[in-house]
């Protein structure tokens, strides 16, 4: 499926203007996802109830307000909070341009993609390819759904991402928590070191990494879907802090490569109860699975996971 624009902005940069269009560069399907059902297998309804009377309010009826003091709120219309938005810029002005290595990941919020709108083609390629030799990164403002964003606008191999940075006051500090000062010994961190060296590699690459555990739940479902009944592994309760590790003997052990083998959960077998094909198996593979639960065996087929 092509992927579908969010916006029409116009990127500033001094007196030229780049008309640019704004694309998610994440998606959040990605997890297998559990529906509370009731023990009969129906699906559940959410309502909202009135802390005052306990009746449903239904959605016809609802407004939103703010909370100035405790339980006591300032209302506003749809019109009103429609007319909040609308102060949201199309254009996304560039005010500086930095070192690219100079903003903490810890600042980031949410990532874009961007790319260039009619007659954009030339003034994008031109400041992409200006920000990748001089090997910096651009700092804009941006005004999006009622905020005002500080965002870094940064060049990536095929074009430009435009990152939503926090702001100071959004970011705690590792200073407030209290994190004890302690000294290392020459021969522990010679160790520490040589271990960094020997699983040390020159990029990342994330085409490499699959989610194993979404892989794990997926191949479970698909068991229980046959019939069979899902059972962890035993684990070790035992708290980290209980643990009296020999650090130097550790390190000496992952150096020569002396792991504990991970831990896989048992599935124990039950009458198996045949599934249906999989439905939406055409389509790619990744999407977030459907789960449609049964609340007990019952004779003939069952349904499979559907992805969504």
């Amino acid at each position: 499926m092509a992927a579908r624009s969010i916006a029409s902005l116009s990127l500033s940069f001094g007196l030229v203007s780049i008309p640019v269009k704004l694309y998610s560069a994440t998606e959040s399907s990605g997890a297998v996802k559990f529906h509370l059902l009731a023990r009969d297998g129906s699906r559940l309804k959410q309502q909202y109830v009135s802390e005052k009377d306990q009746g449903v309010v239904p959605r016809s009826e609802m407004v939103k307000g703010y909370e100035f003091e405790k339980d006591r709120f300032v209302l506003f219309t749809p019109d009103e909070l429609k007319a909040l938005e609308e102060s949201s810029s199309p254009s996304i002005d560039i005010m500086a341009f930095i070192p690219a290595s100079s903003v903490d990941p810890l600042f980031y919020d949410k990532a874009y993609l961007l790319a260039p709108d009619k007659r954009g083609a030339k003034p994008y390629a031109l400041l992409a390819e200006a920000m990748r030799q001089s090997g910096r990164c651009a700092l804009a403002r941006w005004a999006w759904k009622a905020k005002q964003y500080v965002v870094q606008i940064r060049p990536a191999e095929d074009g430009l991402v435009l990152q939503q940075l926090l702001y100071a006051d959004e970011v705690r500090s590792l200073k407030d928590l209290g994190i004890e000062r302690v000294d290392v010994s020459q021969g522990e961190l010679q160790l520490a070191l040589q271990l960094i060296e020997h699983i040390s590699t020159d990029s990342y690459d994330p085409a490499q990494y699959v989610d194993e555990e979404k892989k794990r739940i997926l191949a479970a479902i698909d068991e229980k879907i046959a019939g069979k009944q899902v059972v962890g592994s035993p684990r070790d309760e035992a708290p980290a802090s209980a643990q009296v590790i020999d650090l130097m003997e550790a390190l000496r052990a992952s150096l020569a490569n002396k792991q504990p083998a991970p831990k896989v959960p048992r599935i124990e077998t039950q009458p198996a109860i045949a599934p249906k094909e999989r439905k939406g198996a055409k389509r790619a593979a990744g999407t977030a699975a459907a789960v449609r639960a049964v609340a007990a065996p019952a004779p003939g087929p069952t349904k499979s996971r559907a992805r969504k």
